[in-house]
């Protein structure tokens, strides 16, 4: 997957650690970033954001660009059947 990342501007999350246990972080929106960011990635009036984790621990918004109808090929995996008893189940020895 070689797509470019597109990080949302004007949005910042961050984790919480000392607030309860139903609060997951908090979004900061720089309105004057995020609404230019919104008008230019808009499609059918929605923005679709992801919310990420870098390897330094650090979280960040993602551009999320998958449209309907973009497939990711799927690898073919064979379906093995397995094999028949060659006699029927009452004539088995236990």
């Amino acid at each position: 997957m070689s797509e470019e990342k597109i990080f949302a501007e004007g949005f910042s999350f961050k984790r919480r650690e000392n607030a309860p246990e139903f609060v997951v972080g908090r979004q900061s929106i720089k309105v004057d970033e995020a609404v230019a960011f919104l008008n230019k990635h808009a499609k059918n009036g929605w923005v679709n954001l992801d919310i990420k984790q870098a390897k330094n621990g650090n979280y960040y918004c993602e551009l999320d660009n998958w449209e309907k109808g973009e497939s990711t090929p799927q690898p073919k995996v064979e379906k093995k059947v397995a094999p028949q008893p060659s006699k029927p189940i009452d004539e088995l020895p236990f």
